[in-house]
């Protein structure tokens, strides 16, 4: 039975790279950046090898503590693991939970996460080459760590499913999440001073982690080396009681999904009246934009994007310090605002088969999308510009700046209107964390957003070089022609991408349905 459910992952696999090509190609991008991490750790480890075994032991149980606690949380904030193989499929048939626990375990391994882990942790051995004693018990705490990553990461998101299910749970997780995404450049420059000004009690902290059931497995050939072999022992009984510990608990929590149901598609729903469908005209267009704005209230991925918003000023005070670099908060908020419908086709998933089936012009659809984005973004750039300019204290540069911000949003939503009706990728589907990939959707999104961008940069290079123009000189006149040429361009570049796009859509609506299908 494990060597089934083996073959039956691999063959899945398989049979979703036959479906689409933007999986194989986001399989070898994916495999590229594990050949390149494993690369990398080999080097880095040949290289630590040669160092005394004190600072071998820090840096391997610190760096391999956070490794396992990252297989612990990241599944979590991602709202899961591979689910190719479901455990809640499996609940008709009657397979022994030994087998099903090992087979799902031995399974998780199966891809480039699990691969890249699982060489990099048999690569550790290397390290101690010079202590000979050590590589065996380094073998034995690579495997045991690797069934920690493995198993933990199975233990947590399965107990932690019926909270993951949860609309309101997923939004804390999002924006607990993006804070620090989104402000690594002041969290490195902290870490890195308190790494300079700590040295010497780093080994300190990997010795007691190393008492942890993160830190053990990574600690046994340091004790080894050490001539500790009580110590060691001991870990070992850490180890192996901390693997029992998460196989029980994913037991009981296999238990209970399999028995209750994950819980997925239930949810409690209030509603009062016929929300936004009740206050947009009772046209094509207004329904359109209407069911866009429920979006942009409800969906976590719509969410994060306004999200982002406050976060953009921080980043550029901490970055530049301040002073006149506080002046591109307002451009580059607009830019992100009108950018997002670009994957707006590919965020209604199945459900865009009502567009198709209604039917909606191509033009109209466009324009609702337009028009709800435009409601949401219009205000949040004029605030942020209006700001930043007051925070920087160039009230002389107001008028460029709101110019380009504007001009930005204006000319992004005509883009992004006809590259969403040109390519669709895979998202993150609705209560999936918004920061998860699709196996080829990565590379995909990746393609499609810097052509886009590309695209969009060229045309907006008139008023993007006025408004810097403006701001650098000062110039009253030129700030002037530069808010009316921003408006003036983006509103032109606005109304030719509603138009292309929507010829764009009613030529390939059929075709991006069927893509989606694809998907599912």
């Amino acid at each position: 039975m494990v060597a089934h459910l083996v073959r039956l992952k691999l063959r899945l696999l398989a049979n979703g790279l036959r479906r689409s090509v933007w999986q194989v190609v986001g399989l070898v991008v994916a495999a590229l950046y594990g050949f390149g991490a494993v690369t990398g750790a080999l080097t880095g480890l040949v290289v630590l090898s040669t160092q005394d075994a004190e600072f071998i032991r820090t840096v391997l149980v610190l760096a391999g503590g956070l490794l396992v606690l990252g297989w612990w949380v990241l599944p979590v904030l991602a709202f899961g693991v591979d689910e190719t193989l479901d455990p809640a499929r499996f609940a008709t048939f009657s397979i022994r939970r030994r087998p099903l626990l090992t087979g799902l375990a031995l399974a998780g391994v199966v891809g480039v996460p699990g691969v890249t882990t699982a060489l990099v942790a048999l690569t550790t051995t290397v390290t101690w080459r010079r202590h000979p004693v050590a590589v065996p018990f380094a073998l034995v705490g690579a495997v045991l760590a690797l069934a920690t990553c493995v198993v933990g990461a199975r233990a947590t998101t399965t107990l932690l499913a019926p909270l993951v299910t949860r609309r309101r749970f997923r939004e804390v997780v999002a924006a607990v999440v993006i804070l620090p995404l989104f402000l690594l450049g002041p969290i490195f420059s902290v870490l890195a001073h308190g790494i300079a000004s700590a040295q010497n009690v780093w080994p300190q902290i990997a010795r007691a982690a190393g008492w942890t059931p993160f830190g053990a497995p990574w600690a046994l050939a340091a004790d080894a080396a050490d001539g500790q072999w009580v110590a060691a022992g001991l870990k070992v009984v850490i180890s192996l009681a901390t693997l029992a510990a998460l196989v029980a608990a994913w037991s009981w929590g296999l238990d209970a999904t399999l028995v209750q149901g994950s819980g997925r598609g239930r949810t409690r729903t209030r509603t009062r009246g016929l929300g936004f469908f009740g206050r947009v005209p009772a046209t094509p267009t207004g329904a359109v934009a209407a069911r866009c704005l429920t979006y942009w209230t409800r969906d976590s991925r719509y969410a994060i994007g306004v999200a982002i918003v406050p976060l953009v000023p921080v980043m550029l005070w901490f970055g530049f310090h301040g002073g006149a670099a506080m002046l591109a908060a307002g451009p580059l908020v607009a830019y992100m605002m009108g950018w997002t419908i670009s994957a707006d086709i590919a965020y209604d998933g199945t459900s865009f088969w009502m567009h198709v089936a209604a039917p909606i012009r191509g033009r109209v659809d466009r324009a609702g999308r337009v028009a709800a984005a435009g409601l949401v973004g219009l205000p949040v750039v004029t605030v942020m510009t209006l700001l930043s300019v007051a925070v920087a204290g160039r009230w002389d540069a107001a008028a460029p700046i709101l110019g380009l911000s504007l001009g930005l949003l204006t000319s992004a939503l005509g883009v992004a209107s006809v590259v969403s009706a040109r390519v669709v990728y895979q998202v993150p589907h609705v209560g999936e964390s918004p920061f998860s990939s699709k196996q080829g959707g990565s590379t995909a999104s990746l393609v499609s957003q810097t052509l886009g961008g590309l695209v969009l940069v060229a045309l907006v290079l008139p008023e993007v070089a006025l408004g810097i123009a403006a701001v650098v000189t000062g110039s009253a006149l030129l700030g002037v022609l530069a808010l009316v040429v921003g408006v003036g361009l983006g509103t032109t570049l606005l109304v030719v991408g509603v138009r292309l796009g929507g010829d764009l859509y009613d030529r390939r609506a059929p075709q991006l349905l069927a893509t989606l299908v694809s998907f599912t």
